[in-house]
């Protein structure tokens, strides 16, 4: 579809979509009126509503996205039939962990599924929760650690999905010429990645207790702890009872390293192998793999075949309430691409780009630009053909600590906003791992975010008089 310039009000449907969700904490409600809105003011009229959804969900990147969410809630389905999860928790539990000590354990996980940012909140929240409210850790924190351990770990990382995209997109920039240039740019570019290096450790120093929790998040875990409600009264978590109250099938004996440990191991093992011998990683092959074998160890394990079948369609169910919001997310990300929500931003930010503010500048436009749009990925690809070229002509097209700022400023930015934005896929899934309310989990984790952002902005400030 052709993009429009609808100028500021191409920022409408996104507004509304973020504001309503925090006024009406009705996630579903709030996007599906943004996209009707955004459908009204693009000039497509009421029927512009179903074409928008049927243009959106028909795409390759939503198909992966809902496929892997669904076959994870099939997956987490499994492990709590054959008891793995329960075993699993029991272990930890009887290893008599502090809470702070259980949110340590749920940060260190995060990091060891770092190949996905969709797994890797979806395994911590569902592996954690049981042993995380046991120990009176509210829904909002465990989805805070498991939100920061998937992306911007992701982003960090060399040998995953992130490296690959972001380096393929400074091809043919400048003096980076190959995909080894690329790739080089990238590592140089991982210390000034200040948003996603922030992040990791200041949730490392919260889940230790370093850092006192503070604003939403505080009174959260205060209620956690006095009261014994991981959850505010009236919050709706972001997953199916069919996964939330599943019980383990009776009579079998929970083998936590056979149905829990060895599936999470080969699901790392084919991920990470594909990627590097043949430089994709076959993530949505790796977890249809494991299911075939779950699903024939369960049936050897003495689960009879129809229960088998009943759990992977209770599974699938447990994700319904993810992949709606999902849908309407992706809906919304389309509509702004065709309204031009990003040439607008990029527009108005224009004669803001000076050598010396370069950096904190693309930093900026990129977080707004994520934040709008839930997706980092669109935003790398808008932002990164434009932030290099500019800094390029800056150096004089010599690879300096300006070009690597701004390339890491554009990869930090897209995180930190898709960090914030109730629309992210991985703060959905967040919310769904952790069986948090969607909002509430959102509305704990912004001040957090914010902070660490702040920070970014403070070095991109620093680095870019320096480089001058």
């Amino acid at each position: 579809m052709e993009v429009m310039d609808l100028g500021i009000l191409s920022l409408v449907p996104a507004v509304i979509a973020i504001v309503l969700s925090f006024v009406t904490r009705n996630t579903v409600v709030s996007l599906a009126l943004a996209c009707l809105t955004g459908t009204l003011i693009a000039g497509q009229g009421l029927l512009g509503f179903p074409t928008l959804l049927k243009t959106s969900l028909g795409s390759t990147s939503f198909a992966w996205v809902m496929l892997l969410n669904t076959f994870i809630g099939i997956i987490v389905a499994f492990f709590q039939k054959t008891g793995a999860i329960q075993g699993f928790s029991q272990y930890i539990q009887d290893k008599k962990l502090s809470r702070k000590a259980v949110q340590l354990v749920a940060w260190f996980l995060g990091m060891f599924v770092y190949f996905s940012d969709s797994f890797s909140p979806l395994f911590v929240g569902t592996t954690m929760r049981s042993i995380s409210d046991k120990a009176k850790v509210s829904r909002e924190k465990l989805s805070y650690i498991a939100d920061s351990g998937a992306a911007p770990v992701s982003v960090l990382v060399p040998i995953t999905g992130w490296a690959a995209y972001l380096s393929s997109l400074a091809i043919g920039v400048g003096v980076i010429a190959t995909q080894e240039d690329a790739m080089n740019l990238f590592i140089k570019a991982i210390p000034f990645n200040f948003y996603a290096v922030f992040t990791i450790i200041f949730v490392g120093l919260i889940a230790g207790g370093v850092i006192k929790d503070f604003g939403p998040m505080k009174k959260a875990e205060e209620r956690a702890i006095k009261e014994g409600k991981v959850l505010r009264d009236g919050a709706e978590p972001l997953i199916g009872k069919e996964l939330t109250e599943m019980e383990p099938y009776p009579g079998i004996k929970p083998r936590v390293f056979l149905n829990f440990l060895l599936p999470v191991m080969m699901i790392v093992v084919i991920a990470m192998g594909t990627y590097l011998t043949i430089k994709s990683a076959k993530t949505m092959e790796a977890f249809l793999f494991v299911l075939i074998f779950m699903g024939i160890s369960m049936f050897v394990q003495g689960i009879p075949f129809k229960v088998i079948m009943n759990t992977l369609t209770d599974g699938v169910k447990g994700a319904v309430p993810a992949i709606i919001i999902l849908a309407l997310a992706y809906s919304i990300n389309s509509l702004s691409k065709t309204m031009g929500t990003a040439n607008y931003i990029i527009s108005v930010s224009e004669g803001l780009l000076t050598p010396q503010l370069l950096p904190a500048i693309i930093f900026i436009i990129s977080a707004i630009m994520a934040f709008s749009t839930g997706s980092s990925w669109g935003t790398f690809a808008i932002c990164m053909p434009i932030a290099l070229p500019l800094a390029f002509n800056l150096t004089g097209g010599d690879v300096t600590t300006l070009v690597v700022a701004s390339f890491a400023a554009v990869a930090g930015g897209g995180v930190f906003g898709d960090h914030c934005s109730p629309l992210s896929d991985t703060t959905i899934l967040a919310s769904t791992g952790a069986a948090a309310d969607h909002i509430d989990h959102v509305k704990t984790q912004i001040p957090y975010a914010l902070i660490c952002g702040g920070v970014a902005l403070v070095g991109y400030l620093v680095l870019g008089f320096m480089s001058i």
